[in-house]
């Protein structure tokens, strides 16, 4: 069946049409997209607020202009600080040809005190401390030092006028000699320990010779504590059982719940270092603060010997001229007054004690008796808070 000429020239056209079209457009879009893929794209931000770049590539970018170097500024430079005045630590003093002699004996702990109390003594010049602790030593281990030996020969060779003792921090060990080998923490290990204590304070007060026994102080490790608090219970027993004198430092090293403090107050109620790291050994601050300790005590049992300002006055240390020559002075007269006797009414010029005679008897009744008995009172006073009477009335 054949087409209609009319219809199949429409087709044709229409396909011939339909291709140039496709030409053209193909042609006139070339250039757009090949402009537009060498064009940034643009997004919606760009859209609308505009683009921080050029519309054009080619066209080169507006470099911004450079900028400023600014110099630091040159703080001012701060004054030099002046040091901090220490207070003047006073020069020690020449000890006297007949000053008194402050023994130390002990172990480590001991040394550390003598140098504390030579410290406190310094500017006294009648007092001389000498140290004779042995580091390692202690009351267990006498085949290591003897101390009941060793101390009768350094009593008779120094004389002293006290004997401090402070002791025990090596003594947490098996207990060798005498027949006895017992580990530490056993009753017979205890009971040994205590006539080892009692024997060594004997042989200072037998020579009449005043005792200061120093207690141990808490320590790092919770072992050795646990130990110094049993120790000292039989240092002050033993001690006083004797007529010794303990001397307790425990609330010095320790906290308000008696624990281990590192950092504690001094003697002048500041913030120091009062033991080395090892929890065991005393700082210089700790080493005084022991001292300052029986300092009390000490001073007690010397006497004025301890005082800083005392003098000796012979032929060879005169007084001064102008001294020599001050004018005597007469005595002052004291009057001393006869003390007064309770009993003894005519010390004061009269002749009865207060109280002797009766009370006069009343003539008229007073307030209370005419409030209590005929329930009278008479009236406040005008313008007194209970004064309840209208303004302009008359009492009655």
């Amino acid at each position: 069946m054949m087409k209609h000429p009319a219809r199949a020239t429409k087709a044709t056209l229409r396909i011939v049409l339909t291709a140039f079209l496709a030409a053209v457009i193909a042609l006139g879009c070339l250039p757009n997209m090949a402009e537009a893929q060498e064009r940034p794209r643009r997004n919606l931000f760009d859209m609308l607020f505009g683009t921080r770049e050029p519309d054009y590539p080619d066209q080169p970018m507006e470099q911004p202009p450079p900028r400023r170097k600014v110099q630091p500024r040159k703080r001012p430079t701060p004054p030099p600080r002046q040091p901090v005045a220490q207070p003047e630590t006073p020069p020690p003093a020449e000890k006297l040809s007949d000053a008194k002699t402050i023994l130390v004996v002990g172990d480590f702990l001991a040394s550390g005190l003598a140098t504390g109390l030579e410290d406190a003594f310094s500017t006294s010049p009648g007092v001389v401390v000498q140290s004779r602790g042995n580091v390692a030593s202690g009351l267990v281990r006498q085949d290591y030092y003897n101390w009941p030996q060793q101390l009768p020969g350094m009593i008779d060779q120094l004389k002293p006028a006290m004997v401090v003792v402070m002791i025990g921090a090596n003594d947490r060990q098996q207990m060798i000699g005498d027949g006895l080998n017992e580990k530490y923490g056993t009753d017979p290990w205890f009971l040994a320990y205590e006539e080892r204590v009692q024997q060594f304070a004997k042989l200072v007060t037998s020579r009449h010779i005043p005792l200061l026994w120093v207690g141990l102080p808490s320590f790092g490790s919770d072992q050795l504590t646990a130990s110094a608090v049993k120790l000292n219970q039989i240092y002050q027993s033993q001690t006083t059982s004797v007529g010794g004198e303990f001397i307790d430092i425990w609330d010095g090293f320790t906290d308000q719940n008696g624990e281990f403090i590192v950092t504690g107050s001094d003697i002048n109620g500041q913030q120091v270092r009062l033991r080395t790291a090892d929890g065991v050994n005393l700082t210089a601050a700790g080493k005084r603060k022991v001292a300052f300790y029986l300092e009390k005590s000490a001073r007690r049992i010397l006497g004025d010997q301890a005082s800083p300002d005392i003098t000796r006055l012979d032929t060879n240390n005169p007084l001064p001229a102008q001294q020599a020559n001050l004018p005597g002075t007469e005595p002052e007269k004291i009057t001393r007054t006869q003390p007064m006797s309770l009993s003894d009414p005519d010390l004061d010029g009269g002749s009865q004690l207060l109280g002797s005679n009766p009370a006069p008897a009343a003539t008229t009744s007073s307030p209370r008796d005419l409030l209590v008995e005929k329930g009278l009172m008479d009236p406040a006073p005008v313008g007194r808070v209970d004064d309840y009477r209208l303004p302009g009335s008359v009492a009655r």
